[in-house]
């Protein structure tokens, strides 16, 4: 427990008065203000400054579509249930979050001025509000009245309560409180028009023709402002259902309350009076702070589009303004068809996406559909792109050998592309499965079965990411394939138990939730703790997405007391708070935020001499409420390489790493002298490049 001296410095961050454990929502806005950082670091490519950019308004459209609600019902919850104490705390961090994400718009809008001045350098004009060139008037008009105009409706006499017809974050055009009419979503965000060689390539946003052109096309002098409604987009899902086949038609009837949640935040533009402001917030039934100013623009996210359409003359002219392709690399493994399967039966092989290829995986997949000797592919599915070569490959082997696919359909916003890949598989004779309850099935395992001369053997994959081949460009991920025997067995279980219904359990090697995860790390940490109160050297390392349990916190508190050396790599949230004498001084927190969303997750034990990689990160939500799985790395080779040269890379990262304080804050790290700072990430893409040369892999 904190002690009393020390809680005033950093109230406003933490769960309660008492409670030495950050608000893992106010984390979060932090993890969101690093993402804007990387916008605003004039180091990197201005492009890639634009897409950070576009992230944070992305961030925190599902931040409260998600998160906010969620507070909201808790407190609601507290309220009717007499829990003053309680309510006032929720009411104390929601309040903190409201203020936190208004000082951020304004950050945001003022990123947004700058990146706009420092892309017509390079011929990229981003018209935005006031002054326009007359060129850009001209562009803008030809824009709006071929491209927007016709999709447009006919304003209407307005009423507040109008505002309650939008859906989740759709907008609506408003002339003086007068008339008004609502913006399709299915309208780009953002328009281009490149004019050619030597001349400027022109960006607008969607808003900005609207309140530019939309007045003068109805011949009205009515002031015109913009509008966006966010709804509570958190739905329940549950595939408990009687009859499975009727699972995707009772997911697709559900997902239609998202769009028609209650109203959770309103954003304006520069048009709408505070006269409208307020009765929009009576409608709606939100308090004021609930409301914002758009940062600029309503669509910020869209600016991702920028990035894609930037023509490549001037990406050629300009070979600056982003980061060059990636070389990414296909182990010569996985390029030789016929020696795929021996190679692996004879050792394990490690993936590192996006330095290792994901080509690798499908090539292997490849291999698979199409030996005659392979009897059965299964494969997890929590979020794949639509357009993946994994599918045809699967589809394929369905007409020679049994394929069986376990698709989650509630992967939150990829609903509808995962109901309609599972039709597609099943059309093709894959036997497609939805796993059970409550659970999400958020596993990452595939398993190939192969008749050989000495009988079955089963090559297994297990990663720590989606088989995406979309975000395995820009994710980091970890991935072990191996022909272990024991681990083989494992990866059939899995399968046959969650086929079945059944929890999975009982299983050699695998840590599975919910039924095992948590309380082994809880006895893995306890097992540091005693080596350390022995005199031993004890370390934990874990790299995590997010670090909000509760019971996990406590116990790595526990630990640091007992004198273990504990090093945490955590990008987003994380309630842990380090640095401090008598509960945490042995605890040290970093986030790196780089050019790639680092995604993998990685556990080691050092007295224990235990490395598990896994798709759960160290929330509530991982250990309880989903199908996870965590793999031990049994490959010698392996396990040097993660513990000598990818867990010192990332703490040894003094470019893009930040640490944690023990106030609660995000510092930089001290760079100091050196001309080229370690960067974990260019030193993983140049690994990969020389084939791991002078590492335990080679």
């Amino acid at each position: 427990m904190l002690s009393p001296g020390y809680l005033p410095t950093i109230p406003s961050l933490l769960r309660s008065s008492r409670s030495p454990l950050i608000h893992r929502d106010l984390s979060w806005l932090q993890f969101n203000e690093r993402v804007l950082d990387e916008a605003r670091a004039t180091g990197n490519p201005i492009l890639e400054r634009v897409k950070f950019l576009a992230i944070t308004s992305s961030n925190l459209d599902e931040f409260f579509m998600i998160r906010v609600p969620s507070l909201e019902r808790s407190l609601l919850y507290r309220l009717r249930g007499l829990d003053v104490q309680k309510a006032r705390q929720i009411r104390r961090i929601r309040n903190s979050i409201l203020e936190s994400v208004s000082k951020f718009g304004a950050k945001q809008e003022e990123t947004l001025d700058s990146l706009i001045n420092e892309l017509a350098q390079y011929q990229i004009i981003l018209s935005h509000m006031n002054p326009w060139r007359d060129e850009a008037v001209e562009l803008g008009r030809k824009i709006f009245q071929e491209k927007i105009l016709p999709y447009l409706s006919i304003p209407e006499t307005f009423r507040p309560s109008d505002v309650l017809t939008l859906d989740n974050a759709q907008a609506g055009a408003v002339f003086s409180e007068r008339l008004w009419m609502k913006i399709p979503r299915t309208l780009p965000t953002l328009y281009f028009e490149d004019l050619g060689p030597d001349r400027p390539f022109y960006a607008f946003f969607l808003d900005d023709l609207l309140i530019r052109f939309l007045p003068e096309s109805f011949s009205t002098q009515l002031e015109l402002g913009l509008i966006r409604l966010t709804r509570d987009g958190d739905v329940a899902l549950d595939v408990d259902h009687p009859d499975p086949e009727s699972i995707p038609d009772h997911i697709v009837t559900r997902l239609g309350t998202r769009e028609r949640g209650r109203p959770i935040r309103i954003q304006y533009s520069r048009g709408v009076s505070s006269k409208l402001a307020a009765s929009l917030l009576e409608v709606t039934k939100l308090a004021r702070p609930f409301a914002f100013q758009a940062p600029g623009t309503l669509y910020l996210h869209g600016l991702w589009s920028l990035v894609r359409q930037v023509p490549d003359r001037i990406a050629r002219a300009h070979s600056t303004i982003q980061y060059p392709p990636l070389d990414s690399r296909v182990p010569r493994v996985f390029e030789d068809s016929s020696t795929i399967f021996e190679k692996i039966r004879g050792r394990d092989y490690l993936l590192h996406h996006p330095y290792d290829s994901f080509d690798a995986f499908v090539n292997w997949m490849k291999v698979a559909s199409e030996d005659p000797h392979v009897v059965n592919i299964e494969l997890t599915v929590y979020r794949m792109d639509a357009l993946s070569p994994v599918i045809t490959h699967l589809k394929n082997a369905a007409a020679t050998k049994r394929v069986r696919v376990l698709i989650e359909l509630r992967a939150r916003f990829d609903e509808l592309n995962n109901i309609r890949l599972a039709d597609e598989l099943r059309k093709a004779g894959v036997e497609v499965g939805y796993g059970f309850g409550k659970l999400k099935l958020h596993a990452k395992v595939a398993l190939v079965t192969r008749k050989e001369k000495d009988g079955l053997v089963r090559y297994t994959h297990l990663s720590t990411g989606n088989y995406n081949a979309a975000t395995a460009r820009q994710y980091t991920d970890l991935a072990v394939l191996t022909a272990n025997a024991e681990m083989g067995a494992d990866a059939r279980l899995f399968f046959d138990s969650v086929w079945e219904g059944k929890v999975p359990s009982n299983f050699k090697h695998l840590l599975v939730a919910p039924t095992r995860l948590s309380r082994r790390l809880q006895s893995l940490i306890q097992q540091e703790a005693e080596a350390a109160a022995r005199g031993e050297k004890a370390r934990i390392v874990a790299k995590v997405n997010a670090l909000v349990d509760e019971g996990i916190a406590q116990s790595l508190y526990r630990a640091s007391a007992a004198g273990v050396q504990i090093d945490l790599i955590v990008r987003g949230a994380c309630s842990i708070i380090p640095g401090v004498k008598g509960l945490s001084e042995n605890i040290r927190v970093v986030s790196i935020v780089d050019r790639f969303l680092e995604h993998s997750r990685i556990y080691y034990f050092g007295a224990s001499k235990k490395m598990y990689l896994s798709s759960a990160d160290w929330m509530p939500r991982n250990f309880f409420s989903r199908l996870e799985i965590a793999f031990p790395v049994l490959d010698e080779r392996i396990y040097r390489y993660l513990e000598q040269v990818v867990m010192p890379a990332y703490l040894g990262d003094v470019a893009q790493a930040r640490e944690l304080t023990p106030q609660g804050t995000w510092r930089r790290r001290n760079r100091g002298t050196l001309p080229n700072p370690m960067r974990s990430q260019v030193l993983f893409r140049e690994l990969a490049l020389r084939n791991y040369q002078g590492t335990p892999l080679e």
